[in-house]
């Protein structure tokens, strides 16, 4: 054993770069062929192969889900509250017409309660407030 053998750590020959290409061209060319086999087999079944009848008679109807249901276009689903609320603050109308109860608008309101003041707990009722002389509407009936 006086003549020991070189130990290598790395290949010492080179990969076959014509084996290496011939599988690339196989790989290739079986993904294209399974590919368009495919393409053929799906446009031969789509004209030679109808679906029959629908598998329930109520296929195309659209039943709504039960409430609540998600929001679809929140935006516009704000704007649409916002503008039913702004319209009952802002407009007169009955709330109870039996008991004589309305809603009157939400300005109309404040400068009715600018006027006759806020109750104040026990001691001297509080003073009624000056009228505002400009922009004032007239008085439609009391409150």
């Amino acid at each position: 054993m006086s003549e020991e053998q070189p130990i290598h750590a790395h290949e010492t020959r080179d990969a076959n770069i014509r084996d290496l290409l011939l599988f690339g061209a196989v790989l290739s060319f079986m993904v294209i062929a399974g590919l368009v086999v495919s393409q053929v087999v799906f446009h031969y079944f789509v004209g030679h192969q109808g679906l029959g009848p629908p598998a329930s008679p109520f296929e195309n109807v659209r039943t709504l889900p039960p409430e609540p249901r998600l929001q679809v276009v929140a935006p516009r689903d704000v704007k649409q509250y916002k503008a039913a609320q702004d319209e009952v603050l802002k407009s007169y109308g009955w709330i109870d017409e039996n008991a004589g109860i309305v809603r009157i608008p939400i300005d109309r309101a404040m400068d009715i309660l600018l006027q006759k003041g806020l109750p104040v707990r026990g001691g001297a009722p509080a003073k009624p407030a000056a009228p505002k002389t400009s922009g004032q509407r007239p008085e439609a009936g009391k409150v």
